[in-house]
């Protein structure tokens, strides 16, 4: 069954190569969405999958990729979008 939730990433998790990590690792767990910086120094993710996916994605974005240092996540539930076919970095 697929899921779709949307992160809000805080922390410091720009300029540290977020995004393109996110990317990464939702390529590898076949999940299709999007991640881009927010005004207010965050990240934001919209991210699809199997529920097992997204909760392996989840866990891995509440510890970010090495250099990062991710303070919190917050997690909403969202419909699906069955227009998402591929995971994109936006910019």
């Amino acid at each position: 069954m697929m899921k779709s939730f949307q992160l809000h990433i805080q922390g410091n998790v720009q300029g540290v190569g977020f995004r393109s990590w996110v990317r990464r690792e939702a390529d590898k767990l076949n999940i299709v969405g999007w991640v881009k910086n927010r005004e207010d120094g965050g990240v934001e993710a919209l991210i699809q999958g199997d529920a097992l996916s997204i909760h392996t994605l989840i866990e891995l974005c509440k510890k970010g990729p090495e250099v990062a240092w991710v303070e919190q996540v917050i997690i909403t539930e969202q419909p699906v979008d069955d227009s998402l076919l591929t995971f994109q970095v936006v910019y």
